[in-house]
């Protein structure tokens, strides 16, 4: 029987584990966050970052869950009654919806099923009508966490053609697992989070605000004081913040994004695609079906669905307690339906191996019919067909 004093595989979309060298890096010793060290700390961390959203616009650090970074865009970006287009795939899309009617933002909700991703076609014709131009923004998610789908932000930056909305993309839990090119792709605003594939604990919310996205916050009427990012920006020029910083997560940060330029991003992206790979094999191994498509899954989170007759915690609990798997419920609309495996962060093929045993187990312990070792043999085929050299440079 596992014990709770035994090494847990934290196979979530967050939080996700936390490398070592993250963890020591965290320990150091306070420092004067208005003194010469700080500021020294500040300025490799934002150079780090700019780098990671690929963009060289400001960003701006807040002390804040990644729903923080969520009401932070909405808030100092958009006025109470302008218009926004909430483009929804899953739970997270929701909540932006949630946010918007919150501070007064008057919201159009286009939505589409658990499982699928958006339609830029969709969304083209739709600001195509809007020729009076009265939808300010779009919102969207990069990756949904609650149906592990990945939504085609290139296209949908490309779907707006002239018209002037801003582009504002939740990457909480996409950045660094998939590729999202800040500038390239014309994205106005980009938000991730500390606990995901950054490999920290949570309390760090991100956004890199582009030119057109900063001109938007001059103008905008809405109320914020604490998630305030001109405030923010303008702390941030000087090598400080506006408040008291979560400086332990600050050392935490420089240590990843380290970690990460010696990875490469292109590193990292293959990766995470590999364990996306390997899940996938191996679940579909055992008979069990995926909530996403191959053409839009997620490289951070799979959904899996439970076997008929079975709930999510019949499956999650005995993975937690028997084996010290940790995984993910469901969430919104598929809730009772699946249990998601997260392979984002610091996490490793072998994790993956491992989870796919215990999963196998569980499944057998409950009468589902089940070839012993087909997942792992199916996950280690993709392992050693698919691994670029280097690949777990992270993780090994």
């Amino acid at each position: 029987m596992f014990s709770m004093t035994d090494k847990q595989i934290l196979l979530l979309p967050g939080p996700t584990p936390v490398p070592p060298r993250v963890a020591l890096a965290m320990a150091r010793p306070a420092i004067n966050h208005r003194g010469p060290e700080f500021k020294a700390l500040w300025e490799e961390v934002m150079e780090g970052l700019k780098d990671v959203f690929q963009t060289r616009s400001e960003v701006v650090i807040l002390t804040a869950s990644g729903t923080g970074g969520m009401e932070a865009a909405v808030a100092n970006l958009i006025s109470p009654g302008e218009k926004v287009l909430a483009v929804t795939i899953g739970a997270f899309g929701e909540r932006f919806i949630q946010i918007c009617r919150a501070f007064g933002v008057e919201t159009e909700v286009m939505a589409f099923p658990y499982g699928q991703a958006a339609d830029p076609l969709a969304i083209a014709r739709r600001l195509e009508a809007d020729t009076e131009h009265k939808i300010k923004a779009i919102l969207v998610q990069h990756n949904e966490t609650s149906t592990g789908v990945l939504n085609d932000i290139q296209a949908i930056s490309r779907a707006r053609g002239s018209h002037p909305a801003l582009l504002i993309v939740d990457s909480i839990s996409g950045l660094v697992a998939a590729d999202l090119p800040m500038d390239a792709w014309h994205v106005d605003v980009v938000i991730a989070g500390s606990q995901k594939a950054f490999m920290l604990p949570p309390g760090l919310t991100m956004l890199a605000v582009s030119d057109r996205a900063w001109q938007a916050a001059e103008k905008c009427t809405n109320h914020r004081f604490y998630l305030d990012i001109k405030k923010a920006r303008n702390s941030g020029l000087k090598g400080q913040t506006p408040f008291t910083p979560a400086v332990p997560l600050l050392y935490g940060l420089q240590e990843s994004l380290r970690l990460l330029k010696t990875e490469t991003l292109a590193g990292s992206f293959a990766r995470h695609a590999l364990m996306r790979d390997m899940v996938r094999a191996g679940v579909r191994a055992l008979g069990l079906k995926l909530l996403a498509d191959d053409t839009v899954a997620s490289p951070a989170v799979t959904a899996v669905c439970v076997p008929e007759g079975m709930k999510p915690a019949d499956i999650i609990t005995p993975l937690r307690e028997k084996f010290g798997v940790v995984v993910a419920g469901g969430q919104g609309d598929v809730k009772d339906r699946v249990f998601r495996i997260g392979h984002l962060g610091y996490v490793s093929c072998s994790d993956i191996l491992a989870g796919l045993a215990a999963l196998e187990n569980v499944l057998i312990d409950a009468g589902v019919p089940v070839t012993r070792g087909a997942a792992v043999a199916a996950a280690g085929a993709i392992l050693s067909e698919g691994m670029p050299a280097g690949v777990e440079t992270l993780a090994s």
